[in-house]
């Protein structure tokens, strides 16, 4: 399990990460996302190490990352979002390498390579210099370092990135059948990809975790409205009357295939208003098709969410407070200071002189 308490990390005035805390389980796969700029990456270097947070912490089943890097280095894979290979290298050479660097035991290595070129896909090109490789097979390598040495935490950016429909299938099937066993963080911007593996989402915007769920609550988040779907056979039916009864309601879309009326309504709450719906459409004769509330996709639950942040409109509101305070100072005042300035100047001028 890996666990972040409180974590935050500014370049120079800007808060990339500010204060977030959320854990990772051993037999997860959690999806980590934001949109850019909203701190993903930085968070997921701190995680590996390769930058340190300001405040807060990173434990590794209970161990400080920082108290034992080397030791925290073998227990973690990381696929950055941008894949840094020597291009002037073979595959199997570049992955030899990479296991030298880990001082990994060579029957040790000799079984992993096995295992990394199979899962991985790499085949036949083995021997073909990585520059010369399409991004796709670029990524595979990448992801095959990743896993080399077996680790039990796998940080992923973007795993999928360049790689073709099938290949696609084949890695999420890899991350999905590692995910079983190991911690698994992985950070995408294709939904379907994190819908289809991911048992948890996190979602980071503006250096604030805004929710972290299982999948199957993130509908709760979406400000407790609801759509329902409706489809009768009737002669031009009209919902103006049932939504003046319920103003909270709205009607999203109104279509007609084959004398079937489709409508889409969003309820505005969380009550569940398909028995009064169904009344009114039996009082009116319709002849009801079907009639289902529709579960929120999640590109819609992440617009929703990332829309607007109050934990950060409450920081940028205390940023213009302080610049209000600024632009309340007197005139005068700011001359006094300036004065004072310059006659610190030319008494460490003299000093110098001297």
């Amino acid at each position: 399990m890996i666990e972040i308490k409180n974590l935050s990390r500014s370049f120079g005035n800007i808060r990339a990460v500010n204060n977030i805390s959320f854990k990772v389980e051993k037999a997860e796969i959690v999806g980590f996302l934001g949109p850019n700029g909203a701190g993903k990456t930085t968070t997921m270097r701190m995680m590996v190490g390769y930058l340190e947070p300001n405040s807060g912490s990173i434990m590794l089943d209970g161990q400080d990352i920082f108290a034992d890097p080397l030791g925290t280095a073998a227990k973690i894979g990381y696929l950055p979002e941008h894949n840094p290979l020597y291009h002037e290298m073979g595959v199997v050479e570049f992955l030899a390498y990479i296991a030298a660097l880990r001082r990994m035991d060579k029957s040790f290595y000799n079984q992993r390579l096995e295992y990394v070129i199979d899962k991985c896909g790499l085949e036949g090109v083995l021997n073909q210099k990585i520059g010369t490789l399409s991004k796709g097979y670029k990524q595979r390598v990448g992801l095959s370092q990743a896993i080399l040495h077996d680790p039990d935490v796998l940080i992923l950016d973007e795993p999928t990135s360049g790689l073709d429909p099938n290949q696609i299938m084949e890695i999420r099937e890899l991350i999905k059948e590692l995910g079983s066993e190991k911690t698994v963080l992985l950070s995408s911007h294709i939904m379907q990809e994190v819908q289809a593996m991911c048992d948890r989402v996190s979602i980071i915007n503006k250096g604030h975790i805004v929710v972290d769920e299982i999948k199957e609550n993130l509908s709760l988040h979406m400000d407790g409205s609801q759509r329902i779907i409706l489809e009768v056979k009737a002669e031009q039916p009209d919902l103006a009357d049932w939504l003046f009864l319920y103003p909270h309601t709205r009607l999203l879309e109104h279509s007609e295939l084959l004398d079937v009326h489709k409508f889409v309504i969003q309820t505005g709450t969380d009550e569940d208003l398909r028995t009064a719906l169904t009344s009114f459409a039996v009082e009116k004769g319709w002849a009801i098709q079907s009639i289902f509330t529709q579960s929120y996709s999640l590109e819609e639950i992440f617009h929703n969410l990332t829309l607007h942040d109050p934990a950060a409109e409450a920081i940028d509101e205390d940023e213009e407070a302080a610049g209000q305070e600024a632009d309340d100072i007197e005139p005068e005042e700011l001359e006094t200071d300036a004065q004072d300035m310059g006659e610190t100047e030319t008494q460490n001028e003299e000093e110098v002189d001297q």
